[in-house]
Formats: C-alpha cells, structure tokens, sequence
C-alpha cells in the first residue's frame, strides 16, 4: 500500500513536479501552462502530466526571456512616405444612357434558375408540413401510455402489444420515458420532441450573457459510489460533522446538500444514496453537479452501484475524481480497484490515463486535504462562472413537509441571486421566499450561484428535479402554477380515476395475469419517485405491480378507504398511521406495512409476488403513551407518561413519534411506578420511563409500544 504523499516526496527527490504544482510556484493558470507546454513542442496530457527537469527549465527559460522583451522599450520605426497614384484611369467608363444587354443564353439561363427556385421552395414548404405532421411535442421526461396512444391516434391497447413486443410491460395508466415513447412513436411514423412547460416561454429568456458580468463560481461536487463504501463518513470527514448517525441503518435515504468552505476556496456537496433504488435520485445530483467524486471502498473493489454512478456521470459528460476510501484497513488493494475502474474507461494518470485517483480515509481523515486540493484543481481547469446580477434559476434536490412551517424545499441556486421576498415558479407551485435557511441552520437574506439553501413559502410541494425560476411578480408566477395544475389534472384525470374504480384489475385478471395494488406514503418526495419507479420495475407477465397512489405525510383514512376501493395494500416508508387509522384498516382488511429502510420494501415484495415470504417476525402493537414530561438525571432524560391505549412492558420494543414521523426506534432502558420498578403498567395510569441510549425526548411526543411475533406473511 502506497504512503499518502510518498510520491510527491519521491518527485521533489527527482526535480520533477506536475503540470498544477508548476503552475502554482510560478503564479499562471494550469490551463495557460499547459496551451504554452504544447507551443513548446511538449506533449501534454493534463495538469496532472509530470514534467521533467530540463521541460521545467525550458518553461522558466521561456518565462525570463518574455519579461525581457516585455522590459525593453519598443522603438518606432521611421515611415517612408509613398505615392497614391491615382486608380480612375484603370477604371472603364460605362455609359449611362447605354444599358448593359443580356444574351438570349443568358435571359435562357435566368429563368432556368428563376423556376427551379420556385420548385425548390414548393418542395420545402410540402417537407416543412410532412415534418410538422410527424412530429409530437411532449413536455415533461415521462408520458401515460393512454396519453401516448391519444396523441398518436392509436387504440391504447395497441399500444400496449407494441410495448410487449419491445420487452416492456406497462399498463394503460403507467407512465414510459421519453426513449421507449420515442421508440414507439417511431414505427407509427412519428417523432418526439420535448415541448416546454406552460408558461415557459415567459420565465425562460435565452440572452446571452456578458462575460464582464461573470463571475468565478464554487464547483458542485456530488458523491456518488455503492452502498457502504464510506460516502456519508468521507463527506463527514470533510465537513468535520456527523452526518451518518442520522441515517436509518447508516444507509443515506435524502439528497444532502452541503455549502463547505476550506482555506483554498469553497465547494458545494451533494450527497446522493447509493442504493439502486435511487437511480432517479442519483441521475437528479449527476444534472446539476460539475464533478463526481466516486467512492471505492479498498477492501470492496467495483460493485454493481460503482459501475451504475459511472454510467451516470459518463452520461452527464462529468469529469470523475476516484476517491478510493478505507485504506486503513488490513484487506486494503488499491491496486485492484484501479485495475477494475480501467476496464471502464478509468485509467489512473500514473499509468497514461486521465483519471484523477487519491486515496484516502475517511475514519482516519487521511488524503482529505489531498482529495479537496484535486477538486479545486479540477474546478479550475472546468472554468466555472456565472452572473450573479440577474434573477435566480435553479432546480429543486428535495421537498418535504413540516407540521409547523408546511412546505420545505431545497434548492441548489445555478445562476443568478436569490433574496428573501422573491417570487418564484417550479412545476405547477409557486410562491414567494419567506425565508430562507443555509445547509447549517443559518438564515440568509440572499443566495448566489453555487448555494443550496432551504425555502419556505411555496404553495405545495414540488417534484424533486424540477427547474425554479424567480420571475418578476407574484401574479405572473400564480397564473403559470394553476394553469400547469389544470393541465396536469386533465392530463391524469382518467387514468387515476380507472385504477380506483377498478376498471385497470378487471383487464388484469385476464387469464393467469394477477394483479398487486399499492399505496405509498413517504416522508419526502424524492423517496416516493425512486421507490415507484423501483416498484412498477418489478412487474412481470405473470404478476402486475400498479401503484395507484402515493403522497408524502402520515398514512390518512382516505388512503385506507382508497386502497379498500382497489383491493391495495399500504406502503409506509419512515411515517406511521394513526390509531383510529389503524382501527379503520382492520374492520376493512386492508394491509399496512411500514418500513425504514427501503430495500427492505423491494425484497418483500418482490418475495411476495414469487411467493416466497418465509415467516418471520410480525409487530404486534400493544400499547401507546404520551410524553406529558421529562425529567433530566445524571443518567439521562427520563419521559413522564401517560398510558393512553393498551399497556406496556418491561420487554416491550418502543418507537418514539414526533408529528407522526419515527425518530427513535428501540427498547426501553427503565420502567418505574413511583419508585418501584414495574413489570407492566396498564391504559390510565402514569409512569417513569427511559429509552436505551436515546435522551432526546420532548413534551408531547408519542410512545408507540410493540412485540414481535412469529408468524406466516400473507399478502
């Protein structure tokens, strides 16, 4: 295993040094060093190609002999004086009153062309109409089969057959991208074209911006790398925080957006997941990002989400830095994880590639300041700039919803400057910034480019990857945002209304076809769009996955009552139902399962639909308390409760709810009637109460109580 640094050592050992490093001692940009390298005769790769001693002493040659030149006064030449002679002699008289004469050839070839023009614009014009009539405008990166059957005058369900011959299994109401839409279109003699959004034409203005108004911008990096190989710790090693703890399981289930500053300059972090089920997620960071740093854990090598973040970044046009983490280890190989990433078009500048690698620790926080050097090198050769004197434009990472301050965005701004009180549209929503809060808490009244910050004061929550614009009032941006929602709701009107009704199960239950309806209920947006997609991928000709509905909140009756109607089961991802909720889904048989952590949702049902569940264990709720207050010991936080439903015990597993959202999941450290321990208290009485390991608890926090059992799943 290589020594951090030891190469560097090795090269100042030789008289050598890279392209940057010379770039810096002399005070010239990597990029002007390299164009007068290449002048010069000197075959360069990159800033990172190694020059050797006599190239380093040819460019500092170069570098006197030019101050030299620039030092010495110009003298000026003595101009000799030279006679005009005149040029009317050699210029022929032509007479007025004798107009030039055309040949009968001439007058011929004249109308020739004349009419050969005419024909040739008939023909354009009858091309023009063809063109126009063969092509469809579709707005958005997806479309509803029924919508796409519509627009080509088609029947829907032979649209389907031709989706079936392709390999891909959609229903009516299921959305396609626009690729398969397009593949489609083409064998009815169609193409695709993407068709802005409503209103677009108004917040879109393309000028062209003035270079004098550009100016330097942070680069935005974002993480990418498989599960576990350490990017949510190299990112806290960066930021010297503790992200990781936060996350169910240590698994990112968010994109994070980070603003960090160092003594060389500032970078802006997006944190993508980097489980497969955030593909879209992941595509989202790879469009608005300037560099990917890829994450290889040494003792792991290549896995499956590694090969899947280079496809995206490669897709991107991206440049990619390998940080290859956990060199600490024993089973570190380094070697092995370049060998890998060359077979996919990686190959390390040590052996004559164009790839950037640096190892590093992020336990140990080792190579950070190396890795953090390699970005801002990387920034600089890209050459980022914006203007920062015009209204902001930026695209949506995240939304969720908050009981006390409702709608929450993160929004990584791209160009322009955002303040507090700006008027703005995204999507259908719209808004105006009634606040505005940096990725540490701290209240801004304006963000430039390269700045994601929160937002409050939108109407409802946007799609995460939709593009915000600030435009110039309030009215303009409430118009665009009905109008879009109008057209949205027409669009979808019939397909959802299908699904409900039952209409989509009846088809399904044609033949051996089976049919598995869900509903799903998130926290966030972006966690919904990547588990949906990862859902209906499951679908095979046997077994039909639909999801008939989704929204971010607690699980409500209506979603109960909906799933019900459509013989459905419920999907909650980190939310929970209500009891009265809970007793609504018993009387009407309907399934609820929650979740933490999402590839648990895909394993069971992707067991469920092959029937393969093995029993395990069932949570059986036995009980629900309410946190009336909290008692501070040396110990720890102690919860004075209220035993509202069932009873609690000593063995009991406890969830601890804030605004129908878990926080806390595991056992409890103590419980005490007065001051005698107790092995059960029941409904109506009070109690002392400590979790395991767990202190932050609060006034009006619910305690949910449950065991486990071993039963059969069925769904």
């Amino acid at each position: 295993m290589t020594i951090p640094g030891q190469n560097l050592i090795n090269r100042k050992k030789a008289g050598i040094m890279r392209v940057h490093e010379l770039a810096k001692k002399i005070n010239v940009p990597s990029k002007k060093l390299i164009d007068g390298l290449r002048q010069l005769g000197v075959d360069i790769k990159s800033h990172m190609s190694v020059l050797s001693e006599d190239t380093i002493q040819m460019v500092l040659t170069a570098m006197n002999d030019e101050k030299k030149k620039i030092s010495e006064p110009v003298k000026a030449k003595p101009v000799k004086e030279t006679k005009i002679s005149p040029v009317t002699k050699a210029i022929p008289k032509v007479s007025k009153k004798e107009p030039l004469k055309k040949t009968e050839t001439e007058e011929q070839i004249t109308e020739d062309i004349s009419e050969k023009k005419e024909i040739l614009k008939e023909t354009a014009k009858k091309e023009e109409i063809k063109e126009k009539k063969n092509v469809l405008k579709i707005s958005g990166d997806y479309i509803i089969v029924s919508e796409l059957a519509n627009k080509l005058n088609k029947e829907p369900s032979e649209v389907i057959k031709k989706l079936i011959d392709f390999g891909v299994m959609a229903a009516i109401n299921q959305r396609i991208d626009m690729d398969t839409a397009g593949t489609i279109a083409a064998e009815y003699g169609f193409e695709i074209e993407s068709a802005p959004l409503f209103g677009e034409e108004i917040i879109v203005k393309e000028e062209k911006e003035d270079p004098a108004k550009l100016k330097h911008r942070a680069p935005i990096v974002t993480i990418m790398g498989h599960v576990d190989h350490g990017k949510t710790k190299l990112l806290d090693a960066i930021r010297k925080t503790n992200v990781v703890d936060q996350e169910s399981g240590g698994i990112t289930q968010h994109i994070g957006a980070y603003h960090v500053k160092s003594d060389k300059g500032t970078i802006v972090f997006l944190d993508t997941p980097g489980h497969e089920a955030f593909t879209a997620m992941r595509a989202r960071g790879a469009k608005v990002t300037d560099i990917v740093i890829l994450v290889v854990a040494a003792d792991d090598g290549v896995m499956p989400q590694t090969k899947e973040a280079i496809d995206h970044a490669k897709a991107a046009n991206v440049p990619i830095i390998v940080a290859i983490n956990k060199i600490d280890k024993k089973e570190a190989n380094p070697m092995r994880v370049k060998q890998q990433l060359s077979d996919y078009g990686l190959s390390p500048e040590d052996w004559g590639g164009k790839t950037i690698f640096v190892e590093v620790s992020a336990l140990m926080k080792k190579g950070i300041s190396e890795l953090l050097d390699m970005i801002l090198l990387q920034a600089e050769m890209l050459e980022l700039k914006a203007n920062p004197d015009r209204p902001a434009k930026g695209t949506i990472i995240e939304a969720s919803m908050d009981k006390k301050r409702g709608v929450i965005a993160t929004v990584l701004i791209q160009q322009g400057t955002l303040h507090v009180g700006d008027p703005f549209i995204s999507g259908h929503c719209f808004g105006k910034v009634k606040a505005m809060v940096d990725d540490w808490g701290k209240r801004l009244k304006e963000a430039g480019p390269s700045t994601p910050v929160q937002i409050m004061g939108i109407s409802e929550l946007p799609q995460a990857g939709d593009l915000f614009y600030v435009v110039n009032d309030e009215k303009t941006a409430r118009q665009i945002g009905i109008k879009r929602r109008e057209m949205d709701r027409e669009r979808g009107l019939g397909e959802k209304g299908h699904i409900k009704l039952g209409e989509v199960f009846s088809k399904i239950q044609q033949g051996d076809m089976k049919g598995l309806n869900i509903v799903i209920k998130a926290d966030v947006q972006g966690s919904i769009e990547a588990l949906q997609g990862s859902l209906e991928q499951l679908s095979t000709p046997k077994v039909k996955l639909n999801v008939i509905h989704s929204g971010v909140g607690a699980i409500t009756e209506s979603d109960v009552l909906l799933a019900s109607a459509s013989n459905a089961i419920i999907i909650g991802f980190t939310v929970r139902p209500e009891p009265k909720v809970n007793d609504l889904a018993v009387r009407e048989g309907i399934d609820i399962r929650l979740y933490r952590i999402i590839y648990d949702i895909i394993d069971d049902v992707r067991k469920a639909m092959v029937g393969l569940l093995d029993p395990k264990f069932k949570e059986v709720v036995s009980g629900r308390a309410e946190i009336r207050e909290v008692f501070r010991i040396p110990k720890g936080n102690i919860a004075g409760v209220y035993i509202t439903d069932g009873k609690v015990t000593r063995s009991s597993f406890v969830r601890l709810l804030r605004d129908n959202v878990v926080v806390f999941e595991g056992t409890i450290s103590s419980l005490k009637r007065f001051k005698e321990d107790a092995k059960e208290v029941s409904a109506g009485y009070e109690c002392g109460l400590g979790l395991e390991n767990y202190n932050d608890i609060k006034q009006g926090d619910i305690l949910e109580f449950y065991v486990k059992e071993t039963v059969a799943q069925e769904l």
